[in-house]
């Protein structure tokens, strides 16, 4: 596709740029200069930096010690880069850098003058370079610190989101730099601190979602910083993902005074458009452009952006019309990667987050700080929505650090307005109040107000003024403002450790100690990994929309990929991804696939086998299948072994099957199957090379991943091999490399029962950076990746790679030259489009109907017997401890038969409460409540047509926590109502307190019994 921006970049003479007749926007990542460490005179244009480090940005000092260190442990301290650059026939022009993000805070130093400082460690930032910019010879310096107690010097306090527990520190540059060249009249850039312009803001109004139309708005800021008034013509073109023009429009002719700063605005319908979604990642690229009277052109900005409808109402979320349940990870903002961190190419990005949207995750839930704009656009570009947080911790906070946070939030607003996977903008990663929040609404309004995004916080229970809401670990319903769990399961296990009954042969829950505890929940194996997914995910699923008037909107799972952040295993990394570090997918990854294959409610048929197929002679285990079925039947070399048992209703379960070579294959009632294969003895290495789709290019900032496989005769992958492998790269190549940990339980199990060929204790002892940078690391499970950076030669990388009694492999790839300034990988690389446009069938059947309450009487405190159903998850009404006073009364708007009673009780998790529930004098149900995450559905085993449920606790309540790991949260911080627990026996044990109720009715099935 021909951009014109790319296309009309500056003529280059080495490294000399020039004036162009048009604006341009330039990659300025190449040609820096590093050293880590205080250099007092390197912001002097004529000190001698070249000893320094040559680096491409973007690139953190300390990036190879991602995964190696701990996070606590990332190095600390000040580092300086610097460039030089030529720039000729720049008279009577603007010129503007922009920095996507430095860490944590920056001095910046153009020809020995300072331009100014950035401190957030998070946002871009901008400064005007005209003032010091020179025909010729430029020096650009940039002093970095990234220090975890850094201190702000225009707040006068330390930053709250700079934190060792979750916010990575890749310091010094380890974003992308652009060179921004423009005529004295201009739109300017989105980059508010220092700057003070917000740039261009594109969106759609009007949606006729079936017939593809909508209103298409182009607003930008133009600033005339010319000596005297100009004269132009405000235009927009929309171009589709072809290049080909769908619409252009323009304003009148404008005139703008010197100095002055005015917003333009246009509009027009557009037809044939096709709109935004989930997996289907359609842009278009919209150029703004002014105009002098004579139809030259003075100045165009280039913005790549797609349209999309959304509404937040019901408790429920709409994307072009449909219902969509919020399914997805909330990952950790730094997305890094093993040796590098989170400074990688566009493509790999791209990659990642790809896999999200395959796995069939609708969103993804950046946490504390803002995502950089890679990720952002890359978010795009693979059809995957995004909350997009401003920077906390997890606490509100009060003066400076507020301050701070606003600030924020607008700079991220103003900056990433365009991007249309960015559905949410999240205040707070705990509840703020609402004066707070009453805040931030009016800056999304005063910055974004045509959006169409939601802005609100976790919790937001209560507060009217947020526009969603949701938990950390717990589920939460509503009828105003959607609710969806903002990170759930913490749950962590390495992806080497299959189960307890193959190599390496991990006892579910071994490991080291946290908090002087078993950490049984942090060192799992991949079976009871899998398994825990669906039994986390399935309380969500049971709250979907089509349940209730009160519904859930879903939730996140906490994180996609193994993170270099807080952790409770074994590792010096959290393992709680359903992808490992180098995103080899776990057995996790594909249950989500089978859970989420839908919008709400599965829409496609798949089936999985949790595990593998490999295992020594006589071995007896459980089988697991996750199924969309009603029903699975399983079969080994072609003979049943009947069906499994369901549970969670994805979960089937097949027991005491006894392993026997050959074909396990499950074959579900909805026409999915999946099977699994036994693999031979190991006989081969296999490298594969995932690329970026544009061609590897020779800039010394793309990079190569490869896959290196043991595999046997067949080419089936052997999922017990563990060797070491040992890799050479020679050729135009900078190794990274991958990461692989130690084999703890090496030597637990006889020699007979280990795999021949497997690394012995000799091999394991110096792997405390858990081989990240190392040549030689083990496959795990029969697999592993690496990671090489090109350079800045054109040429071809090689890497072979062989292990002890194995055939060896090779393989190689080219790499290109490319024109670094002019390559923008940001406006090319494609958006994919693999599951379509948005359905216009709906999304969910609604199953039961909530039933209206009218009023509650109560054994006492009837005055507040309201707040068990006013739709407020932090509002309760319990009785004075007295059993004689444990009854509740509701009276019904209508006269019904009551399908299913849906409560949410406090204590939830760690409570049973012995109930009996009467249809007006009928008793419909006695038992015990169980325990779960936020709701419980107790079904009437009578069909009696009232208007009148009572509710009565027949004894006293029992505590016990039935989510054991999940204590340890945020204890108090996670709710007191979750967290009661009766501290002392007694009356207080006949306590019977209700947050919530709902009362469902299932038309359909009264009309079929003629009730």
């Amino acid at each position: 596709m021909k951009l014109r921006t790319t296309l009309c970049a500056l003529l280059l003479l080495g490294c000399t740029y020039t004036q162009a007749t048009e604006r341009t926007k330039q990659n300025f990542n190449s040609g820096w200069r590093l050293t880590v460490g205080d250099v007092k005179e390197a912001s002097r244009p004529d000190f001698d930096d070249t000893r320094w480090t040559r680096v491409t940005l973007p690139y953190a000092f300390n990036g190879d010690e991602a995964f190696k260190k701990d996070i606590v442990n990332l190095t600390d301290t000040i580092c300086w880069y610097r460039k030089r650059f030529k720039l000729a026939n720049i008279a009577n022009k603007k010129v503007f850098i922009e920095f996507e993000g430095v860490r944590q805070g920056a001095d910046f130093y153009l020809n020995g003058q300072h331009l100014g400082f950035s401190e957030n460690g998070v946002m871009a930032c901008g400064f005007d370079l005209t003032p010091y910019i020179k025909e010729g010879s430029n020096t650009i310096a940039v002093r970095c610190d990234n220090s975890w107690t850094y201190r702000s010097r225009q707040y006068d306090s330390r930053y709250q989101w700079n934190d060792r527990n979750f916010n990575a520190n890749y310091g010094g540059i380890p974003k992308n730099v652009f060179l921004h060249i423009t005529d004295k009249l201009y739109q300017t850039l989105p980059l508010y601190s220092n700057l003070g312009t917000t740039g261009t803001y594109i969106y759609a109004t009007d949606f006729d979602i079936p017939g593809h139309k909508a209103t298409i708005h182009a607003e930008s800021q133009v600033r005339n910083e010319d000596s005297k008034p100009r004269k132009f013509t405000f235009f927009a073109k929309v171009l589709d993902m072809d290049g080909k023009e769908v619409a252009l429009f323009q304003g009148p002719l404008t005139t703008i005074q010197p100095g002055e700063t005015r917003t333009v605005k246009i509009q027009q319908p557009v037809s044939d458009l096709h709109f935004w979604s989930w997996g289907y990642g359609y842009l278009y690229t919209v150029q703004t452009l002014l105009k002098a009277k004579d139809g030259s052109e003075i100045d165009q900005v280039t913005t790549r952006t797609g349209f999309r409808k959304t509404r937040f109402a019901e408790g429920k979320i709409w994307l072009n019309d449909r219902v969509l349940m919020m399914h997805g990870y909330a990952q950790r903002t730094s997305n890094e990667w093993p040796g590098v961190g989170i400074s990688v190419p566009a493509w790999l990005s791209d990659y990642s987050n790809d896999l999200m949207v395959k796995s069939n995750g609708n969103l993804v839930r950046w946490m504390h700080v803002t995502p950089w704009k890679q990720d952002i656009e890359s978010c795009d570009r693979v059809g995957l929505i995004q909350a997009m947080p401003a920077g906390d911790a997890e606490k509100d906070v009060e003066g400076p650090r507020w301050q701070q946070r606003t600030a924020l939030m607008r700079d991220a607003i103003i900056y990433n307005r365009n991007n249309p996977s960015i559905l949410f903008y999240e205040c707070g990663n705990e509840s703020i109040s609402r004066e707070h929040m009453i805040e931030m609404k009016q800056i999304r309004d005063a910055y974004d107000p045509n959006g169409g995004r939601a802005i609100g916080s976790r919790e937001m229970l209560d507060i009217n003024e947020a526009e969603y809401g949701g938990e950390m670990l717990y589920i939460n319903k509503s009828k105003k403002h959607p609710m969806w769990a903002m990170e759930y399961c913490r749950d962590e296990g390495l992806r080497k450790y299959w189960d307890e009954q193959s190599y390496p042969y991990h006892k579910e829950g071994n490991g080291p100690l946290y908090r002087n505890a078993p950490a049984l929940d942090y060192n799992h194996n991949m079976d009871a990994f899998a398994i825990e997914m669906v039994r986390r995910w399935y309380d969500y699923y049971m709250e979907r929309p089509g349940t209730g008037t009160r519904v859930s909107s879903g939730g996140v799972k906490i994180v996609f990929s193994d993170t270099n952040t807080h952790h409770r295993g074994e590792s010096n990394y959290r393992t709680s991804g359903v992808t490992d570090a180098m995103r080899i997918p776990k057995d996790a990854y594909y249950v989500h696939q089978v859970m989420w294959n839908g919008w709400v409610e599965p829409e496609h048929q798949q089936t999985y086998i949790i595990g593998h197929w490999n295992y020594p002679e006589n071995t007896t285990k459980n089988v697991y299948v996750v199924s969309t079925a009603n029903d699975v039947e399983l079969f080994l070399n072609g003979k049943s072994l009947g069906h499994g048992k369901q549970s969670y209703r994805y979960l089937y379960t097949f027991e005491n099957v006894t392993f026997e070579p050959g074909k396990l294959e499950a074959v579900a009632a909805d026409g999915s199957r999946f099977q699994l294969e036994t693999a031979g003895q190991p006989y081969q290495l296999k490298l594969t090379a995932i690329q970026n789709p544009e061609g590897t290019k020779a800039n010394g900032a793309d990079m190569a991943l490869f896959e290196v496989e043991v595999v046997d005769k067949q080419g089936r992958r052997c999922p017990l091999a563990n060797q070491l492998i040992h890799f050479e790269m020679w050729g135009q190549g900078q190794w990274i490399g991958g990461i692989a940990t130690r084999n703890n339980n090496d030597m637990q199990r006889p020699d007979k029962n280990r795999p021949a060929g497997l690394l012995d204790a000799a091999d394991t002892k110096n792997v405390s950076d858990n081989y990240v940078g190392a040549m030689n690391l083990p496959v795990e499970c029969g697999v592993n990746r690496v990671l090489v950076r090109t350079t800045t030669t054109a040429g071809k990388i090689n890497l072979s790679a062989w292990a002890e009694g194995l055939q060896p492999a090779y393989i190689g790839i080219n790499t290109e030259k490319v024109d670094a300034e002019k390559y923008l990988p940001q406006l090319t690389l494609k958006g994919r489009l693999d599951r379509g446009e948005t359905p216009l069938t709906s999304s969910y059947t609604e199953q039961v109907h909530g039933i209206d309450i009218v009023s509650a009487k109560a054994g006492c405190d009837s005055e507040h017997a309201a707040k068990s159903f006013d739709d407020n998850e932090l509002s309760e009404w319990k009785n004075d401890g007295r059993l004689s006073t444990a009854w509740i009364t509701y009276r019904l708007a209508k006269k019904t038969v009551v399908d299913d009673i849906c409560l949410k009780l406090t204590g939830w998790r760690m409570r049973s409460y012995p109930l009996e529930i009467y249809a007006g004098k009928q008793l419909i149900w006695s038992g015990e409540t169980q325990r779960s995450l936020g709701y419980i559905h107790l079904k009437p085993t009578k069909a009696v047509k009232t208007n009148q449920i009572t509710i009565r606790l027949k004894g006293a309540g029992k505590d016990k926590d039935a989510f054991g790991g999940i204590v340890e949260v945020a204890e108090p911080a996670a709710g007191e109502l979750d967290l009661y627990k009766a501290k002392n026996v007694g009356d207080t044990k006949n306590e019977l307190r209700i947050v919530e109720i709902e009362f469902l009715e299932n038309e359909k099935k009264r009309e079929l019994m003629g009730i």
